[in-house]
């Protein structure tokens, strides 16, 4: 499990350096997991990778992920870092962590970096997009890829309302109610409303996101859409600091993780080898 903590205070990670530390880019579809992030008694992605590669390695290992994404969230482009003594090939590990995995996550590709190198905390920032499909019919084959939202949208509202979010602000209205966090404060490099028929998609990218971050805004630009909130609300929202201000926290079945940025010297996408 990673962000294990030792009784000196360091993590697990920071201790161990030795042998490759290699990044993994996989994809899955979060329907069936309980998130990312290992706990008892159920699935979840970060779990099932770890066993895994423990069965492939023969050893022990711990996984760290770029995004510990919720329960129902997928994701295109999660990136996940872990240090092994084996000498395997990194495409005969793809090939070889393909064959156990179950259908719905994929290892896309693997890559040798730098001791250093951390999935989470050498990341830049995140991208990523919300699904609402906006008509008055369901589609059953998008149940669980896109919020259904059968009252019409004003997008053009939502665009405007999403425009106050860019900079750097205290995000604490929009975090899930009772996390604890060193700094609330994020910054938001882009949101964009875009609109194809009855496709309506919210794509966020910041330095990093706090719980539920993502859920909470895509909720509050949706009541605005909706017209249950009025014009300079999510601003208002914003500077109150306070979770009551802001709207309702949309479906997690929605989200979906698609980048993580690197710095430059590793930002290209990690190859076989």
């Amino acid at each position: 499990m990673s962000g294990v903590v030792s009784a000196s205070g360091r993590s697990s990670w920071e201790e161990s350096r030795s042998g490759r530390n290699l990044r993994l880019r996989l994809a899955y579809e979060g329907t069936d997991f309980h998130g990312w992030q290992i706990q008892p008694s159920v699935r979840t992605v970060q779990g099932d990778l770890g066993a895994a590669l423990a069965r492939i390695a023969g050893e022990p290992v711990r996984v760290a992920g770029a995004s510990r994404t919720d329960a129902g969230v997928h994701a295109r482009a999660q990136v996940a870092t872990v240090r092994v003594q084996s000498a395997i090939r990194c495409d005969d590990l793809v090939r070889a962590l393909n064959a156990i995995l179950r259908a719905d996550v994929v290892v896309l590709s693997a890559d040798e970096v730098p001791a250093e190198f951390h999935a989470r905390f050498s990341a830049l920032g995140k991208r990523y997009r919300y699904r609402v499909r906006n008509d008055t019919l369901r589609e059953p084959w998008n149940r669980a890829h896109a919020w259904h939202v059968a009252r019409p949208l004003d997008v053009l509202a939502m665009r405007a309302e999403a425009s106050t979010l860019v900079g750097i602000h205290d995000f604490s209205a929009f975090q899930a109610t009772g996390s604890h966090v060193a700094s609330p404060v994020r910054d938001m490099r882009s949101v964009e409303v875009h609109q194809e028929g009855a496709e309506v998609t919210i794509v966020l990218v910041a330095d990093g996101f706090l719980r539920h971050m993502v859920r909470n805004i895509v909720g509050t630009l949706v009541d605005v859409g909706l017209g249950h909130r009025p014009p300079g609300s999510t601003l208002a929202a914003l500077s109150a600091r306070d979770r009551r201000a802001a709207g309702p926290t949309a479906p997690a079945h929605g989200l979906w993780l698609e980048e993580v940025f690197y710095p430059p010297e590793l930002k290209r996408e990690a190859t076989t080898r």
